[in-house]
């Protein structure tokens, strides 16, 4: 079989959550852990950090990968979902995955898994730890697909936890209250390992204090890093900000060029230096490393669709934020920016409760409603409605993303800023076409 032809196989022949839903994930560990078996538990043999909560967890992943590599290590990094190319998922230093590693990996377990009816995401979580065990990763960086008691992910034995923050999403699954939601998430928690809440929140915080009291986890807070923002003296327009970081009131550095400029990245950015404080304070060279893995970690990850600007004229901005966290703060950046008129292109998949999202929305800007290429993809005319009722410039497109981009910037104006969003799917067409 050639490469297309597996990918045609897993991504139409395998449940797969982000296209069809709650219908694809299975509930319980048993089936990855059978999965894991079949192919010799590689992931017992792995130096893992495990990343999971709502918003925020692709990011930290990433710059943990970009600080390990500047250690000069060998880093498997396994996130989700992808953008363009599936191999996205799975890095070693950077690096996909290789077609041909892909291709050897199906053909060899590919009638083995179908008797236990594998999911996209458990056949991919597999094949990640494989690769990473094959290579002889140094230490794998291991993104929560959903959740984190019941992700394929969690038969890892971590070296350390950490959980980014806690909003509103994928509630028909994880539960409808902020407390519900943590104690899935709290389930990646380990007997003795430590974990790094990123974000304290009062309806969260007893909810991980007893978890890793009940397993005698040592639990850590972000409350003794300090990032703060400089002066914008942005480059490439709103490519990149600066910020100083601090630790325990000391020093890491007065001035670090941060690509990745959304203001969201701030809380990132703290919950990253109080993982790898923790771990390796003792290194005379900390400071250097956390410098060099923040400003490199476009360059070393190659990570994308965080608030990443694709073009300058008009300037042309497209994030995944999905839910209303990621909003939160989208849209008051979207609010500050310097342009004549905000323009965004926008979708929604089915299942997101785009009520707490449509509040938060800029309300002067005019929203161009797309459907994505998935089965999950909300009809543009229902997110138009409710858009209208709440008082905002909406209408639907029955372009793709793509096209209703390229139908906008011929009649708008230069100094103008168009927004691609709303969904990781709409980001993900968008860079398919654009490229």
């Amino acid at each position: 079989m050639t490469y297309n032809d597996i990918l045609t196989n897993i991504f139409t022949a395998l449940p797969m959550y982000h296209k069809i839903g709650s219908s694809a994930y299975k509930e319980g560990l048993e089936n990855i852990e059978a999965i894991t078996a079949i192919i010799g538990n590689p992931e017992k043999r792995l130096k893992c950090i495990h990343v999971a909560g709502t918003n925020g967890k692709g990011s930290v992943t990433h710059l943990l990968s970009s600080f390990y590599q500047e250690m000069g290590l060998k880093v498997g990094l396994y996130t989700s979902p992808h953008l363009v190319d599936f191999r996205e998922r799975i890095k070693v230093n950077g690096e996909m995955m290789p077609e041909e590693a892909v291709v050897e990996f199906f053909e060899h377990y590919n009638n083995d898994f179908q008797k236990l009816e594998p999911s996209f995401f458990e056949m991919t979580t597999a094949m990640a730890f494989y690769y990473f065990a094959q290579q002889k990763v140094d230490i794998a960086i291991i993104e929560v697909g959903l959740g984190g008691r019941l992700d394929a992910t969690n038969v890892i034995l971590p070296e350390m936890c950490v959980i980014t923050n806690i909003s509103f999403d994928h509630t028909q699954l994880l539960g409808d209250t902020l407390e519900k939601i943590a104690g899935e998430k709290a389930g990646i928690i380990k007997p003795n390992i430590p974990v790094v809440i990123g974000k304290r929140q009062p309806e969260t915080m007893p909810v991980f204090e007893a978890k890793s009291a009940e397993l005698n986890a040592p639990l850590f807070t972000t409350e003794n890093v300090t990032v703060t923002p400089l002066a914008e003296s942005r480059v490439s327009s709103h490519a990149v900000r600066f910020i100083s970081l601090k630790y325990n009131d000391e020093v890491i550095a007065d001035r670090i060029c941060l690509p990745l400029p959304g203001d969201y990245q701030l809380e990132n950015v703290a919950t990253f230096v109080k993982a790898v404080m923790l771990r390796h304070s003792n290194r005379p060279d900390i400071c250097q490393l956390i410098v060099r893995a923040i400003e490199n970690v476009l360059r070393n990850t190659h990570l994308r669709g965080r608030w990443e600007v694709v073009s300058e004229q008009p300037l042309t901005i497209c994030d995944t934020g999905h839910n209303s966290g990621g909003f939160a703060f989208l849209s008051q950046q979207l609010q500050n920016l310097d342009c004549q008129q905000l323009y965004c292109i926008i979708g929604f998949v089915n299942d997101k409760d785009i009520d707490s999202i449509i509040h938060l929305l800029p309300r002067q800007a005019e929203y161009l409603v797309c459907k994505a290429s998935v089965a999950r993809a909300q009809e543009p005319a229902v997110i138009v409605g409710k858009m209208i009722a709440n008082g905002l410039q909406a209408t639907a497109s029955e372009l793709s993303v793509f096209a209703t981009y390229q139908s906008l910037i011929q009649r708008i104006n230069k100094n103008a800023a168009v927004y691609v969003g709303g969904s990781t799917f709409i980001v993900a067409d968008f860079l398919k076409e654009f490229e």
